[in-house]
């Protein structure tokens, strides 16, 4: 999926680049597939931001995603692929021998007219899904799962694949994108291959207003705020308050680890991404 450059008559237009959408094949979404969704725009339940630049941007229908993949031993056919609003990925629509629909996140080299299966008896090829326990070591896989009839919760982002790296009694060991070795017990289903749109990192926005059409609102920083305002704020000139780095509400930012000490899952990890 290559990325789209213009001739820049605009100064937006000299950094912006766009995907060239070839791989799409409908326009239109699955009605039944839709439901619609609300924006909070960083607001929880009673008013309060809890997220911050977030607000505006485009109106979307979601698509659900069948992340779990249950329906064993069906043939589905790809009926199309399709872009997803709500995602980094492209989605791929099934049509399944009994006649439901369901919405898959598309790997790469997925094309119109595949036949796809789920199961143990499915085939080591892109698409299907089997048990960790029955995909040869070696295998790129994406859509993992974390507990077993959870349905795919790592692994979703576009161009992301990772490796089954070993198999030990109840586990096997997974080399995830960031580089962390993981073990997940082999009940756990995955996805064979890699998730498409591969290029969707190399996409630059190249003006702030395509970054509101996303949702997402400027950025301030702290260091250009009053006092009253951020603890880094204030001081004649540029000044960084003399103190590390902080959060508005006075939280170490900037390589303060956020992670729990004596987390449950810190027994399944094998190596650390860093």
């Amino acid at each position: 999926m290559p990325v789209k450059s213009f001739r820049p008559i605009t100064p937006t237009q000299r950094f912006k680049t766009v995907s060239t959408f070839e791989e799409i094949t409908k326009s239109t979404p699955e009605k039944s597939l839709c439901v619609p969704v609300n924006k909070k725009a960083g607001r929880n339940n009673k008013g309060r931001i809890t997220v911050r630049r977030r607000g505006g941007g485009q109106k979307r229908h979601y698509r659900i995603i069948d992340f779990k993949r249950n329906k064993d031993d069906i043939p589905a056919r790809v009926v199309s692929v399709e872009y997803d609003p709500n995602r980094s990925a492209r989605i791929a629509l099934l049509s399944y021998a009994d006649g439901e629909k369901r919405y898959i996140i598309a790997p790469e080299g997925l094309k119109v007219g595949d036949v796809l299966k789920s199961g143990e008896n499915a085939e080591i090829r892109t698409g299907n899904v089997l048990p960790l326990g029955k995909i040869p070591l070696g295998t790129e896989i994406h859509n993992v799962e974390i507990q077993p009839g959870h349905g795919g919760q790592m692994v979703r982002g576009a161009g992301a694949g990772a490796r089954l790296m070993a198999r030990e009694g109840n586990y096997v060991q997974i080399k995830l994108p960031s580089g962390e070795v993981r073990m997940i017990r082999i009940e756990c289903r995955a996805t064979i291959g890699q998730v498409g749109n591969v290029d969707h990192i190399n996409i630059s926005l190249g003006k702030a207003g395509r970054s509101r059409w996303l949702g997402r609102r400027p950025k301030v920083r702290g260091v250009v705020m009053n006092p009253v305002d951020h603890p880094m704020g204030g001081g004649e000139g540029k000044s960084s308050g003399g103190r590390h780095p902080t959060t508005p509400w006075g939280k170490p930012t900037k390589g303060y680890k956020t992670r729990k000490k004596h987390k449950k899952s810190d027994a399944y990890i094998v190596k650390r991404r860093k």
